[in-house]
């Protein structure tokens, strides 16, 4: 489930105001009194690249934009509305807003998708902020760090994690780029496989775990996805939780990622089983995410997999029939949510030899 946004009043991200407390214990341990409310102003200003100047209001005129416009961007962006009175805003909000109107402006950025735009990133960028902020108070709580010398290593932090994210969105960019011009017909159509995997019984797990076990398990499970996903050319669109939604374009690739997920799953030994289904169609592909009835389809055939197992729908088990390296196998039809007589096909390697 993606985090909650960042309850900042600024337009401009990077991440939420810290916990101050490993700050005041570090300073407590070093017997100094910590400035609390200067600590929090110097960080807070690190991570906004600048100084809170304007009230929402001044930014909105300064950025060439009516106050409405403004407000419903930055409520679709996941930040909360603050009093006309209050200086919130810096020089980096002005600037983004500016950026936003002018894409607008030249046709890059339809009017009509604006607010779904933001959302997306919004949500996008609370998420990756939210993870950040989490990694590192854990490194100040295992440290010795004075306030100062706190804020410092933020300061050193933001510019090397902005490279980062920068390096890591070019490379998805250069790939989706590569993959749209060298596209067949059915790819430009988006027609592609459709995957979840699902980790079994995982409401019984949660009861079972602590919360640092049962984040454990997650973050193991997103790991060996991602993995398994890119080795066998797919792409992770999104995790939820206990169960990770992956599309591929070819059927094999999306037999292949389900198989191996399987085969590592079980390799493992101490990770629960999984539930994988697979649908082969035309989908929508919206902001970085999958919608229609393939994406209903396969899961559903996740829910009736049994563990440790694969099913595909009838598109998929047409487009696998004959491979070399898989093999088909029809199932008793079955009446889900939406779907009276759904044909699940079990998805297996070819026996050596076949």
């Amino acid at each position: 489930m993606t985090d909650p946004p960042p309850d900042l009043s600024s337009g401009a991200v990077t991440s939420s105001p810290p916990d101050l407390s490993a700050l005041r214990s570090a300073e407590a341990e070093l017997g100094v009194e910590p400035d609390l409310a200067g600590m929090q102003k110097d960080f807070e200003q690190a991570l906004l690249g600048g100084e809170r100047k304007f009230t929402r209001i001044e930014v909105s005129a300064r950025a060439g934009i009516s106050i409405e416009r403004a407000e419903q961007m930055w409520h679709a962006l996941g930040f909360a509305t603050v009093p006309d009175d209050e200086i919130a805003f810096t020089d980096g909000d002005v600037e983004a807003l500016r950026l936003v109107s002018a894409l607008e402006d030249d046709g890059f950025i339809d009017p009509a998708v604006e607010s779904s735009l933001a959302r997306k990133l919004g949500q996008t960028q609370s998420r990756l902020a939210s993870w950040q902020s989490a990694m590192f108070l854990e490194l100040l709580a295992g440290s010795k760090l004075s306030a100062d010398d706190a804020i410092e290593v933020a300061t050193l932090l933001l510019p090397a994690m902005e490279r980062l994210q920068t390096y890591v969105w070019r490379r998805h960019l250069a790939a989706a780029a590569g993959r749209a011009v060298a596209g067949s017909d059915e790819l430009a159509r988006g027609v592609r496989v459709v995957g979840f995997a699902d980790i079994v019984s995982y409401t019984r797990l949660t009861r079972r775990l602590s919360e640092v076990e049962l984040g454990q398990l997650i973050e193991r499970f997103e790991g060996m996805a991602a993995d398994v996903v890119a080795l066998n050319g797919g792409r992770v669109i999104k995790s939820i939780g206990d169960e990770v939604l992956f599309v591929t374009d070819t059927p094999a690739q999306g037999a292949a990622v389900a198989l191996a997920l399987q085969d590592k799953v079980e390799a493992a030994g101490d990770m629960p089983e999984l539930r994988i289904g697979l649908a082969y169609g035309s989908i929508l592909i919206r902001l970085g995410d999958v919608y229609g009835e393939v994406v209903n389809l396969a899961s559903r055939l996740t829910s009736e997999a049994k563990p440790g197992r694969v099913l595909g729908d009838r598109e998929l088990a047409a487009a696998l029939d004959g491979h070399p390296a898989y093999r088909v196998r029809k199932l008793r039809r079955v009446s889900v949510r939406g779907y009276h007589h759904l044909s699940p096909y079990a998805i297996q390697r070819a026996e050596a030899g076949h």
